[in-house]
């Protein structure tokens, strides 16, 4: 059996996020990350490691590149 992993803590909204816009949260988990939706937080959450939370950030960055026109 693994070692047990500590709860998520430091939860914060998407910066996208509106007053009224269903989004997710962003909640910190050893050296990752926890991602739940807002809509219903009873669903539970996925976690990621650092690296991939990394990866999935310069991702994001790169789609807003491309989105934005920066390639032209």
């Amino acid at each position: 059996m693994g070692a047990r992993q500590a709860a998520p803590h430091d939860w914060r909204n998407s910066s996208r996020s509106g007053p009224h816009s269903s989004c997710v949260e962003v909640g910190r988990v050893g050296d990752g990350a926890a991602v739940r939706d807002t809509e219903d937080r009873s669903l539970g959450y996925f976690t990621t490691t650092s690296a991939q939370w990394q990866a999935f950030a310069q991702w994001q960055t790169f789609l807003h590149a491309v989105k934005t026109d920066r390639f032209s």
